[in-house]
């Protein structure tokens, strides 16, 4: 069709927002801007793979589990749909410390897609066009509009790219090549030059998926089972409780013969034969990386994780490898459980084009061209919920910008999402980016059980998150809040109770202990919020997800003033100056490869040593103690003004 057929055409070809790719960047940016009144198009090479789980059928895990619950607090889609598909819930980190407990879910991955798109459906001023985008519409440094694989023009004031793994796809299966984004799926090969004839600096980062196996070849009774939680705690502040049967996964392992099959094998995988030119993930490595890089491991666990309840295809969890078919088949099966297991898809690599991140602005526009955003795996991140979190931020960006008002920025104290775009437009990406709590310096301030009460407030100012939903979370806290009071005003008697909780604990209290609060009671480390249920009234009337808010905020209450007080400090040391001279090797704890890159590169001030991707808020803590050692000038007399 002409372009003056189209124009003519009933067909609508004009749009607010057009969002290209239907991943969970693509699926939560469409949803935010269509849900605040923005006409958006989502243009997706396959309308059937819209939410897609092309790795993992698994929402959440470390630090990943924070970032689905702060999706949720500002109206987005992935907690809800995980909670009404997820088949296997469990809270990692149980053993640890609260900031890093983190929910993780399997999913039964067809519903879970499946709901993603009847959601985007059922969701008013959102359209759907099936095909590639090959090119941008742009005109004075300004995006217009995209041109698809048929030729379709569409205009647009917004347009966001969300293109994960496609950019000139191609998949690695030994020494067999394919142009495709996914396994048996079309790459797009127009849009890379589009972007670099536009002055965007292309490189090539790699990922990995591991073999798929059938269920029923596969013999469990010598596995090690992993039993889900027994009480699912939601994603989604909406959901009551997770109705749904859940079901096990288990574990097996790699052993010495695995090793040898691999290590005969290593130049036939791309990665060391060469043939792979990107950079693969340096905290997810392929099982042919772990052997080489951790030589003296004997074993690796191997996850066998179910893909949902009616398929018999099992997700093998630590064995992402690109290795030929054939020596697959033969490291599967050294592994004891799945001796006589059969492949019935290989595990593959692909590698892509992604473009710097440090080219965007926070609100992730890019600099070059204005109303262009990008989002997921084309910024240089791997991971559904780094995307998703992406995608929903330059929505949400996108919606600010058109109803004129600031930029929605969240800064690091705030949210795990924080960090993530500030770590990515300042530092960049050497390896594909995934989120851990160890890049977050205030992680106990943003604990997976508070990001409603931290971030609604703000999904709920741009439209997304209902007014009654919002009164339902501040009635929630508030009710934590006046039972809270209580337990401080309250003193500790010596009831039959108290008596009994002693007993059984084994607890030499002194009898100083009473008449303090049962606050305080509460703050030593071998009791427990439940175990004074009784001791004042309202108490046995909190859910359990109450009853554990209020605990961790009374336990924790000195270590969260202490948190925000380092914030603060940060912020007026973030400008200190760095000695020329500066001997990072003689700081205890600083990470190799920190010490490295601030002796190579040598910053500044403590700013711009933040700002080098590598080097983490602590070892910035690390220099910043190091400089206020006895001998050393005191920072805090040193003008920081640049």
């Amino acid at each position: 069709m002409s372009q003056s057929e189209t124009k003519n055409s009933s067909r609508p070809t004009r749009f607010d927002v057009i969002v290209v790719g239907g991943g969970h960047a693509g699926a939560e940016a469409a949803h935010a801007t269509a849900k605040a009144g923005l006409k958006t198009l989502l243009v997706t090479m396959n309308l059937d793979t819209i939410g897609q789980m092309s790795c993992n059928p698994a929402i959440g895990g470390i630090a990943k589990g924070h970032m689905v619950r702060e999706i949720d607090a500002l109206g987005g889609i992935m907690g809800r749909v995980i909670d009404e598909t997820g088949i296997h819930f469990k809270m990692l980190n149980r053993s640890k410390g609260p900031a890093v407990w983190a929910p993780r879910a399997q999913a039964e991955k067809r519903d879970y897609q499946n709901l993603v798109k009847w959601m985007l459906e059922a969701t008013p001023n959102l359209s759907f066009y099936q095909d590639t985008c090959e090119s941008l519409l742009i005109e004075n440094d300004t995006v217009k509009g995209v041109v698809t694989g048929r030729g379709q023009e569409f205009e647009a004031g917004y347009v966001m790219l969300t293109t994960g793994t496609f950019l000139q796809g191609l998949i690695h299966i030994g020494e067999f090549q394919q142009q495709s984004g996914r396994i048996a799926e079309q790459s797009a090969m127009g849009l890379s030059d589009c972007l670099s004839h536009y002055g965007f600096q292309l490189a090539r980062l790699k990922t990995g998926t591991p073999p798929r196996v059938l269920l029923r070849t596969i013999d469990l009774s010598v596995c090690e089972e992993q039993a889900p939680d027994e009480i699912p705690q939601p994603f989604s502040f909406a959901t009551d409780r997770i109705t749904r049967p859940q079901i096990s996964c288990y574990i097996t392992a790699t052993n010495s013969a695995t090793h040898e099959i691999v290590k005969a094998n290593l130049l036939r995988s791309p990665m060391y034969s060469g043939q792979i030119q990107g950079t693969g993930p340096r905290y997810c490595p392929s099982i042919e990386d772990k052997i080489v890089r951790f030589a003296d491991r004997e074993r690796h666990q191997v996850f066998i994780e179910p893909e949902g309840y009616r398929t018999g295809e099992v997700y093998l969890n630590g064995v992402s490898t690109s290795l030929p078919e054939e020596v697959q088949w033969d490291l599967v099966r050294s592994c004891r459980g799945l001796e006589e297991c059969e492949i019935i898809r290989p595990g593959y690599a692909v590698e892509y084009d992604y473009v710097d991140p440090r080219e965007l602005t926070p609100d992730l526009q890019t600099k070059k061209i204005r109303n262009l955003y990008f989002a997921g795996q084309i910024n240089g991140t791997t991971g559904y919920e780094e995307a998703a979190a992406q995608g929903l931020m330059a929505g949400l960006n996108i919606i600010r910008r058109e109803r004129g008002q600031d930029l929605f920025i969240l800064g690091r104290g705030e949210a795990y999402i924080g960090v993530l775009i500030d770590d990515l437009v300042h530092k960049g990406v050497e390896d594909p980016y995934r989120m851990f709590t160890s890049r977050a310096e205030h992680r106990l301030l943003l604990r997976q059980d508070n990001a409603d009460q931290r971030l609604m407030k703000y999904g709920n100012q741009m439209g997304l998150v209902a007014d009654e939903t919002m009164a339902e979370m501040r009635e929630h806290y508030e009710r934590v809040s006046e039972i809270r009071s209580r337990l401080e005003k309250t003193g500790l008697k010596p009831t039959p109770q108290y008596h009994a909780i002693l007993e059984r604990k084994k607890i030499d209290t002194p009898k100083s202990a009473l008449g303090k609060s049962i606050a305080a009671f509460v703050r030593r480390p071998d009791i427990s919020i439940d175990d004074c249920v009784g001791m004042v009234e309202g108490l046995d009337e909190l859910t359990p997800e109450q009853l554990k808010v209020l605990e961790l905020d009374i336990k924790y209450e000195g270590y969260v003033k202490r948190e925000q007080e380092n914030i603060d400090r940060r912020e007026k040391t973030r400008l200190i100056k760095i000695p020329a001279d500066f001997k990072y090797d003689e700081i205890v704890g600083l990470k190799t490869e920190a010490a490295a890159k601030l002796d190579r590169l040598r910053p500044v001030d403590l700013e711009s040593a933040s700002r080098i991707s590598g080097v983490d808020p602590t070892d910035i803590d690390l220099i910043y103690m190091h400089l206020r050692e006895p001998g050393r000038n005191d920072p805090a007399s040193v003008d920081a003004r640049r």
